[in-house]
């Protein structure tokens, strides 16, 4: 069985099981036909995912990692927050009649600030630091700008990335406000897992373990019956995960710089409502 299928339905049952229903509570989020979207959550899910053992992605269903690569390097490469330079449908619904989603997510990674070593946006400070002060606990991102928030399409979800070298391998924390369990949640550790790879090894690492740590972790109504369905299956074996080794540039990675050797996954098409 696969690890990360494993913690999935470990995570699920409890919420399902042990959960808080805001069902009598006024929500945000609405379905497509305006029925508001309510849930039942956990507060505070700690995943650990050790990336030398195996790659956490789910095979109960398929995860379009391809896909989600280009969108984890779309912000983390590009620095972009315009669908234009997106090569997904992903962020269409929340961008305005430019493409833009405001200054959001790789908007705020692309922001160059001063430090007595020169200047640096944060992606490029966690790559200088990696290499220069391997020992610092000061090595971090975080795109949750309050000031700034007033001016974004969507307010970031999973918003900090904490990472610390430990002997030979560089390990991270991903911390999540917000996690809808169904559309998201392997989604984004396939994304950050992936990004922990690239990021080690043009550092001179090995991944080692990805924390995910998920504040308000939610399943919506109208998928409650979707999730029973799919933790009814049996998992495949995790596959394994093979990145092109002559990368040395953080900048060089494309969505094609890896592949997944022997990924088995249930060729059931799942289609779901997404709340807005």
């Amino acid at each position: 069985m696969s690890c990360a299928d494993n913690i999935f339905i470990e995570n699920v049952k409890d919420i399902l099981d042990n959960g808080f229903y805001d069902t009598d509570l006024e929500v945000r989020p609405k379905w497509e036909d305006g029925t508001p979207a309510h849930t039942v959550k956990k507060f505070c899910i700690v995943n650990r995912y050790d990336l030398q053992k195996e790659f956490p992605i789910m095979t109960l269903r398929r995860t379009y990692i391809k896909t989600a690569v280009k969108e984890i390097l779309w912000i983390w490469q590009k620095k972009s927050n315009n669908i234009h330079d997106l090569d997904a449908k992903i962020w269409d619904q929340w961008a305005d009649e430019n493409g833009s989603i405001g200054k959001a997510y790789g908007y705020q990674l692309g922001i160059k600030h001063h430090y007595p070593e020169g200047d640096f946006d944060q992606v490029d400070r966690v790559l200088y630091d990696l290499k220069h002060n391997p020992a610092s606990r000061r090595i971090m991102t975080n795109i949750y700008n309050h000031a700034d928030l007033s001016e974004m399409r969507l307010y970031p979800c999973a918003y900090s990335m904490t990472f610390n070298v430990t002997g030979d391998r560089l390990n991270a924390i991903l911390n999540q406000r917000s996690q809808d369990m169904l559309a998201a949640n392997n989604w984004n550790i396939c994304q950050y897992a992936v990004l922990l790879h690239m990021i080690a090894q043009v550092s001179g690492y090995k991944a080692g373990e990805l924390v995910h740590v998920i504040a308000d972790a939610h399943i919506y109504d109208r998928h409650i019956p979707i999730i029973k369905d799919i933790i009814k299956k049996e998992p495949y074996p995790a596959p394994r995960f093979i990145l092109d080794d002559s990368i040395t540039d953080f900048y060089k990675f494309t969505p094609d710089s890896f592949r997944l050797e022997n990924y088995e996954y249930h060729e059931e098409k799942i289609v779901f409502p997404v709340a807005v």
